[in-house]
């Protein structure tokens, strides 16, 4: 169902994607959008170890939730900063794409677990995110991507 990477010797071990999902902050969920039209926007994640899946959070309605409920079929792209190795001009960095189903999540525990996970990312203050879940966890829709394909690649320009 899934194409193999056509150019495999570049290809990254699951192991290695799962660090990279793991690490990165933000990439780009693509979706199929109004009239067809690919629909793709930046958004921040958390990579859950423990089940697989990556979450996102945001509106509970728009044209990502439309494009959502009109096809659950999504894939999710990341990359890493780079590096320039010691006396070369290329870029080398890694990449990740998932493909799988999204969904949003129902239960109340998992979508206080995304969200405080995702806060996190970029803050440790624990009381900061307390007070911003409790103004805001009404409005709040997580979602939840289940994995049905992960490729990773190691790629140098040039």
């Amino acid at each position: 169902m899934f194409r193999k990477m056509r150019r495999f010797k570049q290809e990254m071990p699951a192991v290695e994607c799962r660090e990279l999902l793991k690490t990165q902050v933000r990439g780009v969920l693509s979706l199929l959008g109004d009239d067809g039209y690919p629909y793709g926007l930046p958004i921040d994640y958390w990579y859950n170890e423990a089940d697989g899946k990556l979450y996102f959070h945001g509106a509970k309605e728009g044209h990502k939730i439309d494009a959502i409920r009109a096809c659950d079929k999504a894939s999710f792209c990341i990359h890493d900063e780079g590096v320039r190795m010691d006396g070369e001009w290329p870029l080398h960095f890694r990449s990740v794409i998932v493909f799988g189903r999204i969904a949003p999540v129902t239960d109340e525990a998992a979508t206080a677990l995304a969200c405080k996970e995702l806060s996190r990312k970029f803050t440790p203050d624990d009381e900061y995110f307390n007070k911003e879940y409790a103004a805001a966890k009404d409005r709040v829709l997580c979602l939840a991507l289940t994995p049905e394909h992960i490729t990773g690649k190691r790629i140098k320009e040039n």
